[in-house]
């Protein structure tokens, strides 16, 4: 019985605990640091720096464009942002 016990306190520690202030404003500055900044500092990063194709460039900043409107439409529907 309390090795059942232990495991399902270990499972729940291990989620993500979203009702903490602390996640709550880690989420939200990593969904708009994926929206707004890293497309375009991943692009030129990419473009500029490494010399690396155009395309690939392009199709990762668009990989985290998409990403980061996920985190916030979780966010939203978690009604963490109103």
């Amino acid at each position: 019985m309390d090795n059942e016990k232990g495991k399902s306190e270990s499972k729940t520690s291990l989620r993500l605990d979203s009702s903490s202030r602390f996640w709550k404003t880690f989420l939200v500055i990593l969904a708009a640091f994926l929206t707004f900044v890293g497309p375009t500092y991943m692009v030129y990063l990419f473009l500029s720096i490494l010399n690396l194709s155009y395309v690939f460039s392009m199709v990762s900043g668009l990989i985290l464009f998409v990403a980061g409107l996920a985190l916030i439409w979780y966010l939203i529907k978690r009604k963490i942002i109103s």
